[in-house]
């Protein structure tokens, strides 16, 4: 499948490729949540959609300056890297501010704080604790370390980056909702 998608020269169906992605990675995104319906979709679909979408461009367009924008095998994996991460941190930044709002604490700082863990631990240990597979994969392939080291930092940063957009627009939308009453502690009635 992917032989077939790295030789497609049609620009839409890399877009529709892309787009899959977003769309199949929101809906991974929200399986950690109890309330899963269109409006918590909409939310975790756009969070990725926009954080993701944004770092690929840049990457893609001012930091790689591909020869064409769409050039499915430098789009496709690295589209798969930022969504791939983002659904996760907005999966986490959705369960922990799930249970921290039913707690009544700060959800909002708490969610996020939680969600970037991966991304900072990952940011601070490169190098030093672990040597990412793409780095080590380009070293093995016989790329210059330098060369191999500039495009980790740029995957690293993208990916933090992708993430950390993503997880703050899902919590900002999560966060000017109105809250939902409970059907037992929050009867008006009562």
């Amino acid at each position: 499948m992917l032989t077939y998608v790295f030789e497609i020269d049609e620009p839409f169906l890399i877009v529709a490729v892309v787009l899959g992605m977003v769309l199949i990675s929101a809906r991974i995104a929200l399986r950690a949540l109890r309330q899963r319906g269109m409006r918590a979709y909409s939310v975790a679909l756009v969070s990725i959609g926009a954080g993701g979408l944004g770092m690929l461009g840049i990457v893609t367009q001012a930091v790689l300056d591909l020869p064409r924008w769409f050039e499915p095998s430098f789009v496709v994996p690295l589209a798969g890297m930022i969504f791939a991460n983002a659904m996760n941190t907005v999966s986490l930044a959705a369960e922990r501010f799930e249970s921290e709002r039913e707690r009544g604490r700060g959800a909002r700082r708490i969610a996020l704080d939680a969600a970037l863990i991966p991304q900072i631990n990952g940011l601070l240990a490169v190098g030093l604790v672990s040597l990412p597979g793409m780095m080590s994969g380009q070293i093995l392939s016989g790329v210059d370390p330098l060369v191999a080291v500039r495009y980790q930092i740029m995957v690293l940063c993208m990916i933090f980056g992708s993430s950390g957009l993503a997880a703050v627009a899902y919590l900002a939308m999560r966060c000017s909702e109105r809250p939902q009453l409970h059907p037992l502690r929050d009867d008006p009635a009562r």
